[in-house]
């Protein structure tokens, strides 16, 4: 908004969105750039086609949250000729663009002078998701391939590299790290894990916290999220990990909206097997009305995760993939006890 009005654009906001109507209004008020956040491409592409949806002049779709999994989908379907995909927040140091059509990519930073924008993927304990440090206490940069924390070298003398946090002190302080780039400095942590390919190009994998190690693997849900929600046409699903009595790690579960309860299980493992390793494989699935969103339509997993797979707790119905018998099967209290007794292995 901020440099529409600077340069003297035209913008056209709604009241709410509409993903039935989205394509009309484009058309209507000749938008040549849209912006998206979120879920809001895959709700558009949950639509059923339409005439109206080839027929804007939008030029570009702008934003972040586009998934790589439905990315050339997208472009394709809808006939828009460049995605440009950024990563950022208000506060935060070390935002990020990609503005090259690469997809999947959420940004972009020079791997030949990577000191002319102080911000680089730093390598993390995946279990604790603290930074790894050398010897003489420095964090140590990924290489392409190698997840890692984005940092952002505060500099607040300078506009752009500054950080002045938030009213809580405490909330502040979790978001430094000194010592990062060279004794005695300080950077901004993301709290976000990306990885760099060899070129430079930037790719979300996920939040700090969202990863979880699962039969000695790291199970990112952000991308298991996508292929599932691709298999169930399009549906809204959310994945967390689950500690069960006995087990290393954390089992993967899949929350997954289905109101009318329609979604062909047997066919979802099949597909499943053609689409993702053994290990990220959700062990528990949840099929509830809905799942919570926050209002740039992320999904909320806090209170999920909390509640777990317990069926004396979650009252949605409960299936844990039975791997003897290849299928999801219900999980109800004697499943459960099964399970915690270690009597159904997983």
């Amino acid at each position: 908004m901020g440099q529409c009005i600077l340069l003297g654009l035209t913008v056209v906001i709604k009241k709410k969105f509409s993903a039935s109507r989205f394509w009309d209004d484009c058309a209507k008020y000749n938008c040549t750039i849209v912006q998206y956040i979120g879920e809001i491409c895959r709700y558009l592409l949950n639509q059923p086609v339409r005439e109206v949806e080839s027929q804007h002049k939008v030029r570009m779709a702008l934003g972040n949250g586009l998934r790589p999994a439905i990315w050339t989908e997208f472009m394709t379907r809808f006939r828009i000729p460049q995605i440009a995909e950024f990563y950022g927040a208000t506060e935060c140091n070390c935002s990020l663009g990609n503005f090259d059509n690469n997809v999947g990519s959420c940004g972009f930073n020079s791997r030949i002078l990577p000191f002319v924008y102080p911000i680089r993927l730093m390598k993390v304990n995946e279990e604790t998701m603290e930074l790894i440090r050398t010897p003489e206490g420095l964090c140590i940069p990924c290489q392409p391939g190698e997840p890692g924390q984005l940092v952002g070298r505060i500099i607040q003398s300078d506009p752009l590299r500054r950080f002045d946090g938030y009213v809580n002190e405490s909330a502040t302080s979790k978001k430094i790290a000194k010592n990062v780039f060279k004794p005695g400095d300080m950077a901004y942590l993301s709290g976000d894990v990306l990885v760099m390919d060899e070129l430079g190009y930037m790719y979300f994998r996920d939040r700090t916290g969202d990863t979880f190690r699962w039969k000695g693997e790291n199970v990112s849900t952000t991308e298991v999220e996508g292929i599932l929600s691709r298999l169930l046409k399009q549906a809204d699903v959310v994945v967390y990990g689950v500690e069960v009595l006995g087990t290393e790690g954390r089992a993967g579960m899949a929350a997954i909206a289905d109101p009318h309860h329609k979604s062909d299980l047997e066919q979802f493992v099949k597909d499943l097997k053609k689409s993702l390793p053994a290990y990220a494989h959700p062990v528990f699935l949840r099929v509830l009305p809905e799942v919570n969103k926050t209002g740039t339509y992320k999904f909320q997993k806090t209170d999920m995760r909390r509640e777990g797979f317990d069926p004396n707790v979650v009252k949605d119905a409960l299936y844990v993939l039975d791997t003897q018998q290849g299928k999801y099967i219900p999980l109800d209290a004697e499943v459960y006890k099964k399970i915690q007794s270690g009597k159904l292995k997983l």
